[in-house]
């Protein structure tokens, strides 16, 4: 791989997985990652197939999806800048378990295998980051499947709303567009249930759409 420059060093200070890295390794890490473009729609990896890169998404979005063999989807989360996906099987030497789709057009690093792999035996702060992730992603999944098991399509609607909501100049909101079918997807619901959800929250005040971005009323 090329290497992304100097530029690229500035951008690595930015992403959370990078944190704590000093410049000198950072350097070394812009050296050995690659730059990459896929317009929206693309399947940036495909389940099943080799794990041979970590990719960390720089800007825009992308949707980490599964479906049966009646082609039924569910969304296992969404990705966002600072995020990062196919380290799992860097780690154990598994296929990917997921496909990973751009919502939108987005810019990504990639860093190979063995790169990856040198990258955790000489970065501590790396190792510890992906480690921390990864528990991040334990607790979510425990916390998925446990609003599965006791809520009923309401609460889930609201729990999920609440989860990905930032604060934004004194407002909660949704920073990224979701729809009602991406939500129906990861909630495991109907759209057309997850649509009369949506209208009784807003006719309750509970929330606001305001020019297609959802705004949570915290009462």
């Amino acid at each position: 791989m090329g290497g992304v420059g100097s530029k690229g060093l500035v951008l690595l200070r930015t992403i959370p997985l990078f944190s704590g890295v000093c410049d000198p390794e950072l350097e070394q890490i812009a050296g050995v990652a690659a730059h990459r473009k896929v317009s929206r729609g693309t399947v940036i990896v495909r389940s099943g197939d080799p794990t041979d890169s970590l990719y960390i998404l720089i800007n825009g979005s992308a949707r980490v999806m599964n479906s049966d063999e009646e082609g039924r989807e569910v969304i296992l989360s969404i990705l966002g800048p600072g995020d990062f996906f196919g380290e799992m099987g860097l780690i154990d030497g598994s296929p990917r378990s997921a496909d990973v789709v751009a919502a939108e057009s987005c810019e990504l690093l990639v860093i190979s295998k063995a790169d990856f792999k040198r990258c955790l035996q000489e970065n501590f702060e790396v190792a510890l980051n992906i480690m921390k992730r990864l528990v991040e992603r334990l607790r979510e999944a425990d916390r998925k499947i446990e609003s599965l098991a006791l809520m009923d399509v309401y609460g889930r609607v609201a729990k999920l709303l609440l989860d990905v909501s930032e604060i934004h100049d004194g407002r909660r909101i949704i920073p990224r567009r979701l729809t009602k079918q991406d939500i129906a997807k990861m909630i495991g619901a109907s759209r057309e249930m997850v649509s009369r959800v949506m209208k009784d929250l807003e006719g309750s005040g509970y929330i606001l759409v305001d020019d297609g971005q959802i705004v949570l009323n915290e009462q």
